[in-house]
């Protein structure tokens, strides 16, 4: 009796020591891939998203509370059964344009149902791999699903052109979608160098202050400030359901990030501080686009922002 209760506990201690092993190498690897997510993913700065950078991204947005549009996302041209699809491959330069493009749901089919977000169905950017020539505007959308995206005059050079959209039905309904495809527009490009990273920028005589420390792969808030004169301003007007719309781009792959605003809209009567949630999937420098309106005039603010 005395030897067999012995080879049971022996049996039950190397259980325990092959149970600890496996759970200690299992975090032992999840530790490791997030380190190396945090600081190696979409570090390359040829110009051209790499595979590797879109899929990383492509798996945090899976994660509970992230979506594509707040980590960093958008350098695929499909997701989840969705795709961009369009025939353009050049755009003129010099010129407004318009690009035509459709999204195809899991069945293959253009599809035609959109929810309002912010005020739109669809919401578009385009920026050159420089990080110069920023555009939102809002395509219009044809009963047959194809959408045409108003663009203005674009310099030579590669552009990724971005849209970003919630499904109103399917598999993808009230999920948050940013899609994109590149473009080149012939002629002699002129490399415009990316400004420095700086928390203050002016921009039609107004001063916007960014504060916050944003880490890679972590929620921060950030605030800005407007003054104009030295004075604080108060009049902002809704622009998209908002006092303020702020869209960053990461230098090197263009990854995109939507930074959601958590000021609330109460007349014509916003500022002068704006605070935003924030989550910056990698670190390196990223431009932020700060968009708002007074007296019924749009403004574009831009500056770069350093994520550690």
């Amino acid at each position: 009796m005395y030897k067999a209760l012995r080879t049971t506990r022996h049996a039950l201690a190397a259980a325990a020591t092959a149970a600890l092993a496996l759970t200690l190498t299992a975090c032992g690897s999840g530790s490791g891939s997030g380190t190396d997510n945090g600081s190696m993913t979409g570090m390359n700065h040829s110009g051209t998203p790499s595979p590797s950078s879109s899929a990383s991204s492509g798996d945090m947005s899976n994660m509970p509370g992230m979506n594509s549009a707040a980590t960093g996302n958008g350098l695929a041209d499909a997701k989840d059964g969705y795709r961009m699809a369009s025939s353009a491959a050049t755009l003129t330069a010099g010129k407004a344009t318009g690009y035509r493009f459709t999204v195809t749901g899991p069945d293959g089919k253009p599809v035609t149902a959109f929810a309002v977000d912010q005020t739109e169905r669809m919401h578009f950017y385009a920026i050159r791999s420089d990080l110069s020539g920023f555009q939102h505007v809002h395509p219009a959308m044809a009963p047959d699903g194809t959408w045409t995206a108003p663009l203005a005059a674009l310099q030579p050079g590669t552009w990724r052109l971005y849209a970003s959209f919630v499904p109103d039905s399917g598999s993808g309904k009230g999920k948050d979608f940013v899609l994109s495809r590149t473009v080149k527009v012939p002629g002699m490009a002129m490399t415009t160098p990316l400004a420095k990273a700086s928390g203050t920028t002016t921009v039609d005589g107004y001063t916007i202050t960014v504060k916050g420390a944003p880490m890679a792969g972590m929620a921060h808030q950030l605030t800005a400030t407007v003054t104009k004169d030295g004075k604080p301003v108060t009049d902002l007007q809704p622009y998209l359901d908002t006092y303020a719309h702020l869209t960053a781009f990461h230098q090197g792959d263009l990854a995109f990030a939507h930074l959601h605003p958590e000021s609330k809209v109460d007349g014509d009567h916003g500022g002068p501080t704006l605070t935003f949630h924030a989550e910056f999937a990698q670190s390196g420098n990223w431009r932020l686009f700060l968009q708002f309106r007074t007296a019924g005039r749009l403004h574009t603010a831009a500056l770069t922002l350093h994520v550690g």
